[in-house]
C-alpha cells in the first residue's frame, strides 16, 4: 500500500527521543522498519526553527545539522511552523499566603505547526497522493484532520505514538483511527543516520553533542 507519514517532531521529541541516545533519527528508516509492508511514498516532517537559549546556545545549530540529514533522503520533506516568544504574567499554582500571587514568565509557543500537518493530511488526501496514512504524534489537536482523511476521505490512517509510555490521546482514540499502535525503543536504536552523511551541501556530521551516543 503506497503511504505517506506525517510526523509531529515536536511531539515525537519531546514524547520520545528527548534524554536519549536517539536524536540523531533516520525517519524513512523508522518508517520503514515500523510499516514493513507498506510502500513509503513520502515522508512529511513538521516542525519549526528553533532558537538559542542562555543555557544551550549550541541547540539551532544542531538542528540545522538534522534537518540537513533529513535533506539526504529524497521523498523527505520539511515543513516548517514558528516559534512565538513573549512575556507574560501568570497565576502562581501555590502562592504565598503573604506577597503576589503572579509571576512574570517567558512563553514559548510553537505556532502552524498543527495546522500544516492536518492541512497537508486532508490535501493528499483528497489529491490521491497516497493510499493510507501515518501520523506519528499523540496530539489531541490532529483528532479531527485524522477523522477527516480516515472516515471522510476514505484514506486508512495510523497512528503512531512516540509517547514512552503505554498513554494514547483519548480524543485520537475516540475518532477510530485504523490502529494505534507505541514507537518502541529498539525502533529507534535500529534508525539512527551514520555519524557522517554526505549531502549536496558537504559533509553533514552527527551534532558534537550527541556523537559519544551514536552506536
Amino acid at each position: 500500500m503506497i503511504t505517506n507519514v506525517y510526523v509531529d517532531a515536536l511531539n515525537l521529541f519531546y514524547g520520545r527521543l528527548k534524554g536519549t541516545p536517539y536524536k540523531w533519527l533516520d525517519l524513512d528508516a523508522l518508517a520503514r522498519r515500523l510499516l514493513p509492508e507498506d510502500d513509503i511514498h513520502r515522508v512529511r516532517y513538521f516542525t519549526a526553527k528553533i532558537r538559542a537559549w542562555p543555557d544551550d546556545p549550541d541547540k539551532p545549530n544542531r538542528q540545522d545539522l538534522y534537518l540537513r540529514a533529513l535533506g539526504t533522503i529524497p521523498h523527505v520533506s520539511i515543513h516548517l511552523g514558528r516559534f512565538q516568544v513573549s512575556t507574560t504574567r501568570m497565576r502562581l499554582a501555590h502562592p504565598p499566603v503573604l506577597g503576589p500571587k503572579t509571576v512574570e514568565v517567558i512563553k514559548v509557543e510553537e505556532k502552524g505547526t498543527d495546522v500544516n500537518l492536518g492541512a497537508y493530511l486532508i490535501a493528499d488526501a483528497l489529491a490521491g497522493d497516497c493510499e493510507a496514512a501515518v501520523v506519528i504524534s499523540n496530539d489531541a489537536d490532529l483528532a479531527e484532520p485524522i477523522r477527516m482523511a480516515c472516515h471522510d476521505y476514505g484514506r486508512p490512517v495510523g497512528i503512531l505514538n512516540p509517547q514512552r509510555i503505554n498513554r494514547q490521546s483519548g480524543a485520537l482514540e475516540r475518532v477510530r483511527p485504523t490502529f494505534i499502535r507505541q514507537i518502541k525503543t529498539r525502533a529507534l536504536e535500529a534508525s539512527q543516520f551514520p555519524t557522517k552523511l554526505h549531502g549536496d551541501d558537504g559533509e553533514i556530521q552527527c551534532p558534537a553533542a550527541w556523537l559519544p551516543q551514536i552506536r
